[in-house]
């Protein structure tokens, strides 16, 4: 997807991918939502076209509830729970089904529309199904995380799941918007420039690593395990940072998965700060020259959310929303980035 395919009818395409991106964004919000307040494994079942509605009356309520009773979450974590609280959680869980179905239809409305307006150019095809691929991969992945949380002894989603859905759906999205971009940003809008799109590249492959232990975070609630800054629980090194063998320490150990997690915040904050400097050098387009210093802005409001979050991660209410916010911030910092190294071409 390197060549430009915009035009007239690009344009439209364009518009209805970034449509998708907007929906992208709020599902992924969804799920942030969902898994900070415990939500996931409300719905036991899947259930492709029934599943659109929630339970319509009394008795289909009930049911709903004795099937999520007989979850270990329940018996060990929310045994208290009574009817009102378990449609709290399912109300979470339904809407960020719902939300994933409605995407599904309004692209699907979409690509017939443009097909039959002959919208479509042959060099959109191939795009378009690796699209619907991943959509459909994703949906899949989801599912796979529920299951996971519907064994014994298990409370939530294994965290390893729920890091795999959460990075499949910023593929989903990064992909989406590139396709946009490539429909809607003019050629002559394109900076040529082999040292700033390195540097961006780097910064992007390391940004994925550090989302990734975003959702380790939030699947071992490790935020709880340490919640001070700029040290974890006073400390610099921890004695239980290595407390697992091997690579486990490394995915499943909640002070380890901090401490990676705040050090490579540290780094791509560096990274950004040094390419915002060379960038300033270089005789940019207007566009360029505009998107910028965005991911600047961006780095240090997410690096403030995060240590706002670790520090009230005990007091719940607050630390769902902040956690939300950090997450729905992490997402703009990185379409900023991929904005910007789609600008940026090597020379």
């Amino acid at each position: 997807m390197n060549n430009s395919i915009s035009g007239n009818s690009g344009k439209a395409v364009g518009i209805w991918l970034l449509t998708g991106v907007g929906m992208i964004m709020i599902q992924v919000l969804l799920g942030g939502i969902t898994r900070l307040t415990e939500s996931g494994l409300s719905i036991t079942e899947w259930k492709p076209i029934t599943g659109m509605l929630p339970p319509l009356s009394t008795q289909a309520w009930i049911n709903e509830f004795e099937l999520y009773k007989h979850t270990d979450q329940f018996r060990y974590i929310h045994s208290d729970f009574t009817l009102s609280d378990f449609k709290f959680i399912f109300f979470w869980e339904w809407f960020h089904r719902f939300w994933a179905r409605l995407m599904g239809i309004v692209f699907a409305v979409g690509f017939i529309y443009f097909l039959w307006k002959r919208r479509f150019k042959k060099e959109m095809i191939l795009p378009l199904i690796i699209l619907f691929v991943l959509g459909g991969v994703q949906g899949a992945i989801g599912w796979i995380m529920v299951k996971s949380g519907l064994v014994p002894e298990k409370y939530f989603v294994g965290h390893v799941e729920l890091a795999t859905h959460f990075v499949a759906a910023l593929c989903l999205l990064v992909y989406t918007l590139w396709f946009a971009l490539k429909l809607l940003v003019p050629s002559a809008q394109l900076l040529y420039h082999s040292a700033l799109k390195r540097f961006l590249v780097l910064t992007i492959v390391l940004l994925f690593i550090q989302l990734t232990y975003g959702g380790f975070m939030a699947g071992l609630h490790a935020a709880t395990s340490a919640p001070t800054w700029p040290t974890l629980n006073g400390d610099w090194f921890p004695a239980t940072l290595f407390a697992m063998r091997g690579g486990e320490n490394y995915v499943s150990n909640p002070i380890m998965v901090q401490f990676i997690h705040r050090g490579m915040a540290y780094i791509i904050t560096l990274l950004i700060v040094i390419w915002y400097i060379k960038s300033s050098a270089v005789n940019a387009t207007a566009l360029f020259k505009r998107a910028r210093p965005i991911p600047l802005v961006l780095v240090g409001c997410q690096v403030i959310l995060g240590i706002l979050t670790v520090l009230l991660s005990a007091y719940n209410n607050v630390f769902i929303w902040l956690g939300v916010a950090h997450q729905f911030v992490a997402m703009l910092l990185l379409m900023s980035l991929i904005c910007l190294a789609y600008l940026v071409r090597k020379a």
